[in-house]
């Protein structure tokens, strides 16, 4: 593992769960990582460039923010992105022209606040969905997994918030639905899902262009070897590992080439130490 970058970042991405946050299993409430707030302040400063992307969909950004910086996170709206924004730009780009959407009521208005046509699994017109989005959905039923499982056999796109099966919650760790969810449909229909969010190339594009500079200057800020060091990985970004969540320094030691980050620190607040941004 290196003690140094192959080069400077020009823009940041940080992780949420377990790299600036830690929520409860409910995703009801948030304590900030130690550091966190200060090292974002430190990037402003410094006039460079940073997002943070969660691989959560349950909000969409205009509630999920205001959350943030009431814990002391100095994160505006415009800063924040989840899966459902990657979704929506693919969606509209594709031009579907209905949406079957295994989500909270949050997720479906993050995608219809700009546009997407969504239904939901008890909609009239659910069986007509030309794409299925599964998202984060806590009350998904088995009617709901065969709408789902229906549609893709009949041709409909197939796409996901997260793939990633947990994420570093107080207390341990938290299993995603959605991951659940698209096992299920993918052991029937044998369709894997699209993921729109880390570490998807979808995901690392949209947020290159949020920070306007090239997706091999950005630094990568996560705390799980999957979601963003196989995406910073793959895309030719700088990953920096924290070990304040899912995935320990051992662990971080042991990860496959394709999930080894550039740096290991112990936490988001440890950025600016070492002279590794110099």
């Amino acid at each position: 593992m290196n003690s140094t970058l192959p080069r400077k970042p020009r823009g940041f991405m940080f992780d949420l769960d377990g790299t600036l946050i830690l929520s409860d299993r409910s995703l009801g409430g948030y304590t900030p990582i130690p550091g966190a707030a200060e090292t974002l302040a430190a990037l402003d400063a410094r006039g460079i460039p940073w997002i943070a992307m969660t691989n959560g969909s349950a909000y969409p950004a205009s509630v999920q923010a205001p959350k943030l910086r009431a814990v002391g996170l100095p994160v505006r709206d415009e800063r924040l992105f989840t899966p459902n924004s990657v979704a929506a730009k693919a969606m509209l780009e594709r031009g579907y022209e209905r949406v079957l959407v295994l989500g909270t009521q949050g997720v479906i208005d993050a995608l219809v606040e700009v546009g997407v046509p969504c239904v939901g699994p008890d909609g009239a017109a659910a069986h007509e969905a030309d794409a299925v989005y599964v998202a984060w959905h806590p009350e998904c039923t088995m009617p709901h997994i065969h709408l789902a499982c229906e549609r893709v056999l009949e041709g409909a796109a197939f796409l996901t918030a997260s793939d990633i099966p947990y994420f570093a919650a107080r207390g341990g760790r938290a299993f995603g639905y959605s991951c659940a969810i698209n096992g299920a449909v993918a052991r029937i229909t044998g369709v894997e899902p699209e993921a729109t969010g880390k570490p998807s190339a979808l995901a690392l594009a949209m947020v290159a262009e949020q920070l306007g500079v090239a997706e091999t200057d950005v630094g990568v800020v996560g705390d799980d070897a999957k979601a963003e060091m196989e995406m910073a990985h793959a895309g030719g970004a700088i990953g920096i590992a924290v070990a304040s969540g899912s995935t320990s320094r051992e662990q971080w030691q042991a990860q496959p080439p394709e999930r080894r980050p550039d740096l290991v620190i112990d936490s988001v607040g440890e950025l600016f130490a070492g002279g590794w941004l110099d």
